[in-house]
């Protein structure tokens, strides 16, 4: 599968987000800007804005994910707009009905938009087919993509680094991330994000880097624009951002290495490993961590480590998405 960047300037106004790639480097700073903008209101006393009231946002989780869903779900409420929560689990899905005829029922209620993950590649753009005026956003499609966990990212290292430099990040664009150096460590053939990942942060300029042992890496890497590295130890001396990835277990990550042992001892992130920084240098983490295995203890909770800011810019994120996504005279109201 090619990674291919959309280097057009796009708006994401009115649009499905189906992959990065959707974007171009205008929608990307779209996204990011208005993030901020929520983010401002998610610090309020008063947290709800009518932005979104009398819209309708179905949550479609074929596979459970706590986190992404609630954000999502949060995301929503805080625009005022009204949530559809499909619970698989009890549904008719389990009795055999298909995705399209399942789509097709939400739909006929009257949804503007729908927050879809999947275990399938592709579901979430086979589905934006299927439905004529609502907007798809792909909340993490198989081993695709994940649009908006890569977007929280891209936010969260963008208000560190301006927090570095003693500026205020909303309305610097991207040219805080421009020239970063950016390393993925870990289990690149399973992961979604580091595919959201790579043209988010390829999108906005950096330069990004692969650390894994190669039975987890993809097949091919050809149109990806990425650099594999050797040397684990060298390239987190020069790194300026380290996104490690989860092993997971539960699409048989564990299978393509001789142990996780081995695994954490070399290409974990460890105490040693975190120590060789360069100053200013971050971590992040899409979640949930498995502590000792991809990330030491105490590298999790290590102030360069990000993740709980990752987890609170989960909402204002998702809020400039749905919001971006909504934002047209197209569809229902149209």
């Amino acid at each position: 599968m090619s990674l291919d960047l959309a280097q057009g300037a796009t708006s994401m106004l009115g649009g499905h987000l189906l992959s990065i790639s959707d974007l171009g480097s205008e929608g990307l700073e779209e996204i990011l800007e208005m993030a901020e903008r929520f983010a401002e209101v998610e610090r309020r006393s008063v947290r709800k804005v009518p932005t979104l009231k009398g819209k309708v946002v179905a949550s479609l989780f074929f596979e459970e994910s706590t986190r992404t869903r609630l954000s999502f779900e949060t995301a929503a409420k805080r625009l005022s707009a009204d949530v559809l929560s499909l619970a698989v689990a009890s549904s008719s899905v389990k009795k055999g009905e298909s995705l399209r005829d399942t789509v097709a029922t939400i739909d006929a209620m009257g949804i503007d938009a729908v927050v879809l993950r999947h275990r399938s590649s592709g579901a979430p753009t086979q589905v934006a087919g299927w439905l004529p005026t609502a907007r798809v956003i792909n909340a993490g499609d198989g081993s695709h993509e994940h649009p908006t966990q890569a977007l929280i990212d891209l936010l969260t290292v963008r208000q560190v680094l301006a927090e570095q430099r003693g500026i205020a990040s909303a309305g610097t664009g991207l040219s805080l991330l421009e020239g970063l150096e950016v390393l993925i460590i870990g289990d690149v053939r399973h992961s979604r994000v580091a595919r959201s990942q790579i043209l988010a942060y390829r999108l906005a300029g950096a330069t990004v880097r692969l650390s894994s042992p190669g039975t987890l890496l993809p097949a091919s890497l050809e149109g990806w624009d990425v650099d594999v590295v050797e040397d684990l130890d060298d390239a987190l001396t020069r790194a300026d951002v380290v996104s490690v990835l989860r092993i997971q277990d539960e699409r048989g990550s564990g299978s393509f290495v001789p142990s996780i042992g081995e695994f954490h001892a070399t290409f974990g992130m460890s105490v040693a490993r975190a120590a060789t920084l360069k100053e200013g240098a971050v971590i992040t983490h899409p979640g949930p961590m498995v502590r000792g295995i991809e990330i030491a203890s105490k590298v999790a909770d290590d102030p360069r480590c990000l993740v709980l800011r990752q987890v609170t810019n989960g909402v204002p994120v998702r809020m400039a998405v749905l919001f971006l996504a909504l934002s047209s005279s197209a569809g229902r109201d149209g």
